[in-house]
């Protein structure tokens, strides 16, 4: 990820959760905070609910490889952490992409205003 680095510590995504805003669709939830740095933190989160760890790895790199594909398209300075739901173990990228993107549009932290996505 060229314009970004992973959200690590226990601290950060605590900080997130309580004073981020959210937002949710059927595959995911989004947490996003100002971080006032020049550039975005993503951390991913999937629950063992969701399933074992092939499962979970699947779903992590999914969000991971649709953020960093994007992520020139998203302001900068956001903390952002993508939670994975149960709804999720069986989706496919193009569906995981979707969603991260519906996500973004929700939040208003997209650059490009103009940017059609295919669902």
């Amino acid at each position: 990820m060229k314009f970004s680095e992973s959200l690590k510590k226990t601290s950060d995504f605590r900080s997130i959760y309580k004073s981020g805003r959210s937002c949710a669709n059927r595959y995911l939830v989004m947490y996003v905070k100002e971080n006032n740095l020049e550039k975005n933190r993503i951390g991913i989160s999937v629950s063992k609910k969701v399933g074992n760890s092939v499962v979970r790895h699947r779903l992590t790199r999914l969000v991971r490889e649709a953020y960093r594909l994007s992520e020139e398209k998203y302001m900068k300075g956001l903390d952002i952490i993508v939670i994975a739901r149960v709804n999720a173990k069986d989706c496919t990228y193009r569906q995981i992409e979707s969603a991260i993107y519906h996500l973004s549009k929700m939040h208003n932290i997209m650059e490009d205003k103009n940017e059609v996505c295919d669902d």
